[in-house]
């Protein structure tokens, strides 16, 4: 890498570093650009030259988490169902949770930090709901070209059945956070329930969710 590249990284990391500090502190609300950027002693046309958005401070990294998961279902081996690889992914993820549960008091607290600003900022959740609906149509599109294009209609099913699971798997974990509950079973419990979801969708939802006699 040349010092000109390294130089931009440094700068880019610095912002981001220093958003990330503004944002634990006050809230993603509560935060403009101009105060990251006069943080980071940095113009802001600056900042917005490595992050197009504010969202794009916060998503920067979490973001990539998708787009690596949809990559993965694309470089599976030949004959593995998308299921498979969409689930090996997921539940073999090395991140935060399973730094919490080897007992890493830091990603603890990010861990926290992380879903209370989300929480916190209906900007984020929306752009987490966009994040997710661009994943979907990236994962619907790979599955509809494996299959010839001729049922884009299954392949969205597909692909929004799938990361559904991630979606729902997001949800408890934001729930069970913010309520401080049993992070250290935390991990285990969502490799337990991603496998009992992938295991729904593995035999089909015919027999789900049968009404009960009143």
């Amino acid at each position: 890498m040349g010092l000109r590249e390294l130089k931009k990284q440094q700068t880019r990391q610095l912002i981001a570093d220093t958003a990330w500090r503004l944002f634990a502190d006050r809230g993603f609300d509560r935060v403009t650009v101009a105060e990251v950027a006069r943080e980071a002693q940095v113009a802001e046309a600056t900042v917005f030259n490595y992050f197009p958005t504010k969202e794009d401070l916060f998503y920067h990294r979490l973001e990539a988490f998708e787009a690596e998961l949809v990559e993965a279902v694309a470089a599976r081996e030949v004959g593995e169902p998308a299921l498979a690889a969409v689930r090996r992914y997921l539940l073999a993820s090395d991140g935060l949770l399973a730094q919490v549960e080897a007992g890493d008091a830091g990603a603890l607290q990010r861990l926290r930090t992380v879903n209370r600003v989300i929480a916190a900022s209906p900007a984020l959740q929306a752009r987490e709901r966009q994040a997710m609906a661009r994943s979907t149509d990236r994962l619907a599109e790979l599955l509809a070209a494996e299959a010839g294009a001729a049922d884009d209609v299954t392949a969205r099913a597909a692909a929004s059945a799938l990361l559904g699971v991630q979606r729902a798997l997001v949800d408890h974990v934001r729930r069970r956070v913010l309520d401080d509950d049993e992070p250290a079973r935390l991990a285990a419990d969502v490799r337990d329930l991603g496998r009992r979801a992938f295991a729904l969708l593995e035999q089909g939802l015919g027999d789900y969710a049968a009404k009960p006699p009143a």
